[in-house]
């Protein structure tokens, strides 16, 4: 029995989607119980009535009903309700006293307005309403404009409810377009975090290796080696540790147990990339605890791709990492000396790097600039405030113009 009652909510939402009306299964289910009702009381009302007028009045109110069952298809709204009319105006040749022949226009009338455009509905409604009012100045109906006032009610229901349906397709679309859009940006966000990681891990992991390789082929110290190798292999462990906790974050029910970076693990990162043989001075001024969790992800996610960015396009180069903090504003300068001879690529192919960069500095509100501050220096500086801005324009990147260090 279960099963059955399955197939047949199944097979109405599958008739109505076929309409263009993706309405649930009980709708069109009630509906039709409903008429199916009153056609078999405005029936037995007329017991006395030729046997070929009753069959044809019940073919007409329950044909489509028989079509529906033996194709899985409904009849156009429209034409059920000519059909219907039909077999009305057969059961009023014949009128009775407290007749509820006429309820079947109120029923169909409101398919047609639930289902139709408003001119169909409009139509429709004229119809329903002309033939218990021509019945009533005929005499053959009693209470004519109760009848009437029953298919405008009819109308109005239908109206009503196909509103509501196309207003809740529309939320859903809107729901949907939602959850796409916060799964793109979230999966952006999980790649701008592995590309830092795996940006800047990568690049100090392979300098220790060139250290390493150096160290055997040129002086033939082993020692050297091991220690280059070990710290090779130290940093590209941490990497995979920051890579499972950045894409830990995507399931909702497995929170992350260890703090992500802040801005006081800018020294640890600035001694990882001292060690990988890049000369890098920090300088830091400002209470650190000014800053809040988000904006110091933030601040050292750009430090870390800026080293990167160092170790990559400026191999040779010395750098420095500047870090002040004030009242109103947190400020991160990141410069390095451009190669001799040749100019940092940077300045000409802006690639992933500069633009997570860029994003990030967005996020936080943050003035962004980059480009050579000389003949000698390329920098990156990013000032952010101490307080989050509602909304903020993306920000655009400039040559940098100071003095000379």
């Amino acid at each position: 029995m279960l099963a059955v009652a399955t197939r047949v909510k199944v097979r109405l939402e599958n008739s109505c989607a076929r309409l263009g009306v993706p309405y649930p299964w009980w709708i069109p289910a009630w509906s039709t119980a409903a008429s199916a009702a009153m056609a078999v009381a405005a029936l037995i009302q007329r017991h006395a009535m030729p046997p070929a007028l009753l069959v044809l009045a019940a073919v007409l109110v329950y044909g489509h009903l028989v079509v529906w069952t033996a194709s899985g298809r409904m009849l156009w709204p429209w034409m059920d309700a000519v059909l219907v009319a039909a077999a009305v105006l057969v059961l009023l040749t014949h009128p009775v006293p407290t007749d509820v022949a006429p309820w079947l226009l109120t029923v169909a009338v409101a398919e047609v307005a639930a289902t139709s455009r408003p001119l169909v509905a409009l139509v429709a409604a004229a119809l329903g309403c002309a033939i218990p009012v021509g019945a009533g100045l005929m005499g053959q109906l009693a209470g004519a404009p109760v009848y009437a006032v029953g298919v405008l009610l009819g109308v109005q229901v239908g109206i009503t409810l196909r509103w509501q349906i196309r207003a809740l397709a529309a939320e859903r679309t809107s729901r949907a377009t939602e959850r796409d859009q916060a799964a793109l940006a979230e999966r952006q966000r999980i790649a701008r975090e592995v590309h830092d990681v795996v940006g800047h891990s990568l690049s100090i992991t392979l300098l220790h290796v060139t250290g390493a390789r150096h160290a055997l082929q040129t002086d033939g110290d082993l020692a050297e080696a091991i220690d280059a190798l070990t710290e090779a292999e130290r940093i590209g462990r941490s990497a995979m540790t920051d890579i499972r906790r950045s894409v830990g974050l995507l399931p909702a029910n497995q929170p992350s147990t260890q703090p992500l970076p802040d801005l006081e693990q800018i020294t640890t990162l600035v001694e990882h990339t001292r060690g990988a043989g890049v000369p890098v001075r920090y300088e830091q001024s400002g209470d650190l605890g000014a800053i809040d969790a988000t904006r110091g992800l933030g601040l050292y996610r750009i430090a870390q791709e800026s080293l990167a960015n160092i170790v990559k396009h400026a191999p040779g180069s010395t750098a420095s990492v500047g870090l002040h903090i004030d009242r109103e504003t947190v400020r991160l300068t990141v410069r390095n000396t451009l190669p001799k001879g040749k100019p940092d690529r940077r300045a000409k192919h802006d690639g992933a790097g500069l633009e997570g960069i860029a994003v990030r500095a967005a996020q936080l509100g943050a003035t962004l600039t980059t480009g050579p501050c000389d003949d000698e220096h390329w920098a990156i500086a990013v000032t952010a405030p101490l307080d989050l801005p509602a909304e903020h324009p993306p920000p655009r990147g400039c040559p940098l113009r100071t003095a000379k260090p």
